[in-house]
């Protein structure tokens, strides 16, 4: 098939699938998606006002591409997330005849800095636990949040895999297996403080649990979203007069820099957060090794004769 030939409506519908096979076969998440689907829509567009029928990917109208998001200032980081998509969605027609004998080893992406995770330190991540026990709110409320950051920096989930836990989860209170970033499944043990917490925000919650429905619910016994949890963090880094970047994530962050200053196992901890590659997990080493740095200078006697 030659790709200068395929209609307009009839791409829309390759792209559809190449979405839905994201989300089916690849476990893609709903955020992940929607981006994907704006930034082929802003290839399209690009194509489009240039009077371009070829849709498929040639060295001029990915230049072209690349220079106009340059020339709008777009950020790398979108930059980039944009060629990803692009080039995947390329991968996905390449496989399904849609582009025939289609090479994209020239499709770069811009080199982006080395983004170093933030981690709060362990009186901080403590200091955040007992503001929560000190709320006025009500009791069921408090321990629901105390469970759902003791996840968070006990176990190294993600605000998603925490918010999803459910019943059904919770057969062994000694591990949780998680569901995580495209839909692998991995296991992870759990404290005897968090295994507490979890049991005792299941037990003072007002609203009858479903076994496979979430179990941390709002006031109206709706399922709690993202964003209620991102502004009760945001309210104890301001009342705890934290750095700015302490986030829900955070937490997650300093699970892994702790365990690794702690002497863990650098493998361990990459299962013990899900990440697929060692490098990603890498990426702690430097917060630990820049840690130490700052030690060193701090304490030895002749760091400030230099």
């Amino acid at each position: 098939m030659n790709s200068s030939n395929i209609d307009a409506k009839i791409f829309a519908k390759y792209i559809n699938s190449w979405l839905g096979w994201l989300s089916s076969v690849k476990h893609y998440q709903s955020h992940t998606i929607e981006a994907y689907k704006g930034d082929l829509a802003n290839y399209i567009g690009c194509l489009t006002r240039y009077n371009e029928v070829d849709f498929k990917p040639s060295r001029t109208t990915f230049r072209v591409w690349l220079s106009e998001m340059y020339e709008s200032e777009c950020a790398k980081t979108t930059i980039a997330r944009r060629v990803s998509a692009l080039r995947s969605f390329s991968r996905y027609c390449n496989r399904h005849k849609i582009f025939k004998n289609l090479d994209i080893s020239w499709m770069k992406s811009p080199k982006l800095p080395i983004s170093l995770p933030k981690a709060i330190s362990v009186s901080d991540a403590s200091l955040l636990l007992e503001l929560v026990k000190k709320r006025s709110n009500q009791t069921w409320e408090n321990n629901r949040d105390i469970a759902i950051l003791y996840l968070m920096y006990g176990c190294g989930l993600r605000l998603a895999e925490t918010l999803s836990i459910t019943p059904a989860h919770l057969s062994d209170p000694n591990w949780l297996r998680i569901i995580g970033k495209g839909g692998k499944t991995r296991d992870v043990p759990v404290l005897p403080v968090v295994a507490e917490s979890l049991q005792t925000a299941i037990q003072s919650c007002p609203f009858r649990l479903e076994h496979n429905k979430p179990i941390f619910l709002s006031k109206r016994g709706l399922p709690l979203g993202p964003r209620a949890v991102q502004r009760m963090v945001e309210k104890l880094r301001i009342t705890a007069n934290l750095p700015s970047e302490t986030t829900p994530h955070t937490l997650r962050h300093a699970f892994a820099t702790h365990l690794l200053s702690a002497g863990g196992d650098l493998r361990a901890i990459q299962e013990l957060l899900g990440h697929s590659s060692l490098s990603t997990t890498q990426r702690y080493t430097h917060i630990d090794t820049e840690q130490l740095s700052e030690i060193h200078q701090q304490t030895h006697p002749r760091a400030k004769e230099a």
